[in-house]
């Protein structure tokens, strides 16, 4: 009985020894396998204590799998303050003022010019001075960078609140260490159970100095089953797209086939908050009584602040933004912006001393690095400019006539001082060259048109024709106490007429049947062709934004005429003065001497052979007229354009994406900025912000008709005369004007 216990013992006793010596080779790191495959800790503050927010820790949220995108009915706003935003009119400082001011921009206080002339004064003693205007370093340094830390803030609550990234498991501002506890990469937020690493910017963009860094955790083998989520609030730019493509080549997939580099859209427009103050800057845009410290203020105005001349200018611009921005919450700029498709699309109710809010539209710059947008005060000025000269003259005057038998009536002398004027009787004459141009034998459609038209004795004889524009019917809803102008589209209309002007040449005389089969010829070929290059080219951009500043001051007449507005007394004031030519000095006789020698030397030539001679035909001429509207019925409307109405209140406090579109951006204001109801903010620290702003799109109720909204007296009535083509023959040369 005694053996079985001395083995016994003698076997406990090896045991203990063998434990002994892994002990010692253990905490000697004799096996680093062993260590390496310890899990990693990563230490945070829990997001929802983070932010205080409250939730169901049992049940906490992740974001959606893969590449993927907020559903549009969700897209929504939030609120960030920037006190600082109020300081945006700030004039530059005078040498005195730097010197008064110094470089300590903690001396003074938030809402102090010395505070932000100390700050500019600072950085431009130092070695990287900026290298922009006073003004641009004003919007694109001082109150940016000021945003960019709330802004982000704000909107890392607001995807961990929505998505409930909440309980013990998610974890923010982690900061990820290699082996040797240095840090690798700070991420906005963890979760070690699923093993995500979440990036959230509220902008588009992408912080190249970032990627490395990922890259490297990526590597890392303590993370080899852990995915990268990049979240973002708007579309991220092309570059970013790029960059990130990259990574997720090089970060590989899970062995289930999942990519490890994902990127979320969580789509949310941020809204400033500020008080404006004696130093904010407004604009005229569409304001009835500009003032010093009012106007116009919203997403329009914050562009058209930023915007450039030209494109070298913008583009210079938008690198200096790039530069100062290291934490990729740039939002998308004005150089995202193709003001050259700037078009007034929507006008609140003009209630008077409530101030009006509008809504323009305008398409995206898919590469604004490169190609950046430029312009934006020339186009919103020329929109807000036609508005009032379409209120302030009577329609009488709306006209313009290009006709070589009235060289004196060519447009109303108070309709040819304006802008509008200007681009009506620019547009006449571009569409006589088109008119002509898609008439030439040299391409296929002019070889199709002569080839179909009716000869006399052998050759072409076309007859005069007087052409003219005018629009077809819009497509408008009254809702939510405005308007929304949804299509205003042009048409062109051609008919048949003859003029006393003498032209050297035989007379070519088709007969009645001729003129009217190549008549058919031109509405069939012709016509068309011209009105799809009105209704898309850009040489016609000036003419389609003029006409829908048209629909929407034709309507705030009829407001007006029902009620009081704002705008009465400019509405039928016949003067148009305060709104006159921008720009390069025009004379409308000029544009009439230019279409006189269009009408008498022709646009181009062409030859015809017949009967062993050659005959040379000449080229050229052209005109325009009205505007009726028809109301879209709220069925039709809530079917197309279902989110129109939530974008078109956001794009009057900010830039916004269309939710209908991807190509167009939102952006709009109000006449009468007024700080929000409630408590201000407490003026932040300095780099930091605060409370209030203008806004607001009253929604008052359900649709209410429109009746036939413009009837003649709207339309843009360039009426007049003018023959494109008046035909002359003799032999070896012929004259067709």
């Amino acid at each position: 009985m005694s053996y079985p216990r001395a083995r016994l013992r003698a076997h406990l006793l090896f045991r203990g020894m063998v434990a002994a010596v892994c002990a010692v080779v253990l905490a000697a790191g004799a096996l680093p396998v062993a260590a390496a495959a310890a899990p990693v800790t990563l230490t945070g503050k829990r997001c929802d204590a983070k932010f205080k927010l409250t939730g169901n820790p049992s049940k906490p949220g992740t974001l959606p799998g893969g590449d993927a995108s907020r559903i549009k009915s969700a897209w929504d706003t939030y609120d960030y303050t920037n006190q600082r935003q109020s300081m945006d009119g700030l004039a530059a400082p005078t040498a005195e003022q730097l010197e008064e001011s110094g470089t300590d921009s903690k001396k003074w206080k938030e809402g102090d010019p010395r505070k932000v002339y100390a700050s500019y004064n600072n950085r431009q003693t130092s070695a990287n001075p900026y290298k922009g205007t006073f003004q641009d370093w004003l919007n694109d340094a001082y109150i940016d960078n000021a945003a960019r830390r709330t802004r982000g803030e704000a909107f890392h609550k607001k995807v961990v609140q929505d998505l409930n990234l909440v309980g013990p498991d998610w974890l923010c501002e982690v900061e990820v260490k290699d082996a040797d506890g240095k840090v690798i990469r700070r991420y906005d937020a963890v979760n070690q159970k699923t093993k995500e690493f979440v990036e959230i910017k509220s902008g588009g963009g992408i912080v190249d100095k970032q990627l490395p860094n990922d890259r490297q955790v990526l590597k890392d083998t303590r993370f080899k089953d852990y995915s990268l989520r990049y979240v973002y609030g708007q579309e991220p730019e092309a570059r970013t797209n790029v960059k990130l493509g990259e990574l997720r080549a090089e970060a590989g997939s899970h062995p289930d086939g999942r990519s490890r580099v994902t990127v979320y859209q969580h789509r949310s427009t941020p809204v400033v908050r500020f008080t404006p103050g004696p130093h904010t800057k407004f604009d005229p845009t569409l304001n009835p009584n500009p003032q010093a410290n009012s106007g116009s203020r919203g997403g329009l105005n914050d562009m058209l602040n930023q915007s450039k001349p030209t494109p070298e200018s913008m583009r210079q611009q938008i690198e200096r933004i790039r530069q100062g921005d290291p934490t990729g919450q740039r939002l998308r700029g004005p150089g995202g912006v193709d003001f050259s498709t700037l078009e007034l699309r929507f006008v609140g109710a003009p209630v008077k001393g409530e101030g009006l809010d509008y809504s323009f539209t305008a398409e995206k710059m898919p590469d604004p690095d490169t190609k950046p947008g430029f312009g934006g005060q020339e186009k919103a000025q020329l929109i807000s400019d036609s508005f009032f000269t379409w209120l302030s003259l009577t329609p009488e005057k709306f006209w313009v006539n290009l006709n070589p038998d009235e060289p004196q009536r060519v447009m109303d002398a108070k309709f040819g001082k304006t802008d509008a004027g200007r681009v009506l009787l620019e547009a006449d004459l571009q569409m006589k060259h088109d008119f002509a141009a898609f008439m030439n034998p040299k391409t296929d459609l002019g070889k199709k048109f002569w080839d179909e038209n009716q000869l006399k004795d052998g050759l072409p004889c076309l007859h005069g024709i007087r052409n003219w524009i005018e629009p077809k019917p819009a497509q408008v809803r009254e809702q939510d106490g405005g308007i929304y102008i949804l299509d205003a589209p042009l048409k062109v209309n051609s008919v048949p007429q003859e003029v006393d002007f003498d032209l050297p040449g035989d007379p070519c005389e088709p007969t009645k049947a001729q003129i009217e089969h190549n008549q058919k010829v031109v509405e069939k070929l012709i016509v068309p062709a011209v009105e799809k290059k009105i209704a898309e080219d850009p040489a016609y951009a000036d003419l389609r934004r003029v006409y829908t500043s048209r629909v929407a001051a034709e309507w705030i007449r009829l407001q007006d005429a029902k009620k009081a507005t704002d705008y009465r007394k400019i509405i039928n004031s016949d003067d148009a003065s305060k709104w006159p030519i921008r720009g390069e000095k025009w004379d409308f006789n000029e544009t009439w001497q230019r279409y006189l020698k269009s009408f008498r030397d022709g646009d181009y030539k062409f030859e015809w052979e017949a009967g062993g001679q050659v005959y040379v035909y000449t080229m050229g001429g052209v005109d325009f007229s009205k505007s009726p509207k028809q109301n879209v019925s709220k069925q039709q409307f809530t079917a197309k354009h279902q989110y129109l109405p939530r974008s078109t209140r956001t794009s009057v406090q900010t830039m916004t994406d269309d939710a209908e579109s991807d190509e167009l951006l939102l952006l709009g204001g109000n006449t009468k900025a007024k700080p929000t109801t409630g408590d201000t903010a407490k003026p932040p620290a300095d780099g930091a912000s605060g409370g209030g702003q203008a806004g607001g799109l009253p929604i008052t109720g359900d649709s209410v008709p429109v009746p036939a909204l413009v009837s003649a007296a709207l339309a843009l009535i360039i009426a007049g005369t003018a023959l494109a083509w008046w035909g002359r023959r003799r032999r070896r040369r012929t004259f067709v004007s």
